[in-house]
């Protein structure tokens, strides 16, 4: 009953929500909305067509016209440190270093329950939702599958990481202080400015993956860590 009412009510509740505000976003913006003119006005500032989506790939270090723009160096390790593989790489690692850190089996299982949450809410809402990735942009990786709406790397990023930063409070580590934005906001926003830049998604995918992230980091912060 404890784990009903404070974990699996709260998804649920949190998977309506986000299907419900995705749903309302295609029906009143379309499945091409305004908010991507602002992505395609920078890709173009930096030289990105929709045509030249694959000029650049991100293990090239350089496309055809040349040397990439800084921004596209630092997008595009960001935008792969946030795949699917390497996230459920980083939450176990994570788990292994604070049990060795702490042996408080709570704290050591905060991380995989951050991804845990996040992730089953993400894939319900986004299931419900359907909604097309951005068009008529540069897109140098190809999209995953999913709906574009809510980011699951955004999500995913802000939930772990900000977990992470609820642990070194908890543990009162050195340097938490300055960790602890870091973790929180810096890591998981670059993530999430990588994915739109690389036209992997609208901007408002990555607000929605965003308050995700910062929820579900809350509810494991409330019943694992504090």
């Amino acid at each position: 009953m404890p784990l009903l009412r404070a974990v699996v009510l709260p998804g649920l509740v949190a998977i309506a929500v986000f299907a419900a505000a995705g749903r309302t976003m295609r029906l009143l913006g379309g499945d091409d909305p305004r908010e991507d003119g602002a992505v395609r006005a920078l890709q173009d500032a930096f030289g990105h067509r929709p045509d030249d989506r694959d000029a650049v790939v991100a293990t090239d270090p350089a496309g055809p016209t040349g040397p990439r723009e800084p921004i596209d160096r630092v997008t595009a390790p960001l935008s792969w440190y946030s795949g699917v593989p390497q996230t459920i790489a980083n939450g176990a690692i994570w788990c292994g270093i604070t049990w060795l850190l702490t042996r408080d089996p709570r704290s050591a299982v905060a991380p995989a329950a951050a991804l845990a949450l996040e992730t089953a809410c993400f894939v319900a809402s986004a299931a419900l939702v359907r909604r097309p990735r951005p068009e008529r942009v540069w897109r140098p990786e190809q999209p995953h599958a999913t709906s574009s709406f809510p980011s699951g790397h955004t999500a995913a990023a802000f939930a772990l990481h900000g977990t992470l930063a609820d642990l070194l409070d908890r543990h009162g580590a050195r340097g938490a202080r300055f960790l602890g934005p870091l973790l929180r906001y810096g890591i998981p926003g670059a993530i999430a400015f990588s994915r739109v830049y690389r036209g992997q998604h609208h901007i408002s995918d990555t607000v929605a993956g965003a308050i995700l992230g910062r929820w579900t980091a809350a509810v494991v912060r409330q019943e694992l860590i504090s």
